[in-house]
């Protein structure tokens, strides 16, 4: 657990080693908050509430999905796929550290140094500009801390997935940005899943996309409660274990396939 952590550290220290790369981000990613914020208001037009979400909960969404593009890495996540290709997986197996837990200690570290300097602040920037939602008591609070940890660790499992592709064809790129895409209009980051007509909500909490984003929102608004509440932080432990458990096997597939260097 001692190695796990200390690989969590450096990448947080390499993390925050590219200040101007994460400003260019936040600078980004506020924008275009800003952008779909104007354009949900323009939407909302004379009404105050659509489907449970208040004016203020739709503001706050944006805000909450752009300051998350960072801690869930939802664009892009290639580096596994790199090291396979570059033959650079070798060192990496021969690490006393599981595989797998190996790169989960580097995401972490990634995760939580882009939530400082991304997520955080474009929730003050939101806060101090709008009139948004906010968790109104402190076990509220760790509900959402709780959520964020189990749909980061659904992320990782899913870009991890994603990425032993590369085990068996020669070119996973596009395998990566369909899989991205994907998460994108499924997880509600395009669009809050309560939008949307009930046969398409029902597709998509068949998957385990929902719980990256739409999950988290929807316990920041507080639009669920009670048993509705601990049956979706159910959901989430089980997409979490399930994806783990899957990432490991399939990760026991690969590397019998791996061949490097003719060996």
């Amino acid at each position: 657990m001692r190695l796990f952590w200390k690989i969590c550290a450096i990448s947080i220290q390499r993390q925050l080693a590219y200040r101007a790369a994460a400003m260019a981000g936040l600078l980004t990613n506020l924008f275009f908050g800003l952008l779909r914020a104007a354009v949900l208001v323009a939407l909302y037009g004379s009404r105050t509430v659509v489907t449970g979400i208040s004016i203020e909960g739709a503001i706050t969404y944006t805000g909450i999905t752009q300051g998350i593009i960072g801690f869930l890495s939802l664009f892009s996540w290639y580096e596994l796929m790199s090291t396979v290709y570059s033959g650079a997986i070798a060192s990496d197996l021969v690490k006393p550290l599981n595989y797998y837990r190996f790169w989960m200690a580097q995401d972490f570290g990634r995760a939580l140094a882009q939530l400082i300097l991304r997520g955080l602040p474009i929730m003050v920037i939101y806060a101090v500009a709008f009139n948004i939602t906010t968790p109104t008591s402190i076990t509220q609070g760790l509900v959402i801390l709780a959520s964020m940890l189990l749909a980061w660790n659904i992320s990782f499992s899913w870009r991890f997935l994603l990425n032993l592709s590369s085990f068996w064809v020669p070119n996973a790129m596009g395998i990566l940005r369909f899989g991205f895409v994907l998460s994108w209009f499924l997880s509600g980051f395009l669009m809050p899943i309560r939008y949307f007509p009930d046969w398409l909500q029902k597709i998509c909490y068949l998957t385990p996309f929902p719980h990256l984003i739409n999950t988290i929102v929807e316990i920041y608004l507080g639009v669920i409660s009670g048993t509705e509440l601990l049956r979706i932080i159910m959901l989430q432990v089980g997409w979490a274990l399930g994806l783990m458990v899957l990432s490991n096997l399939v990760l026991r597939a690969g590397i019998r396939r791996l061949v490097i260097s003719g060996g």
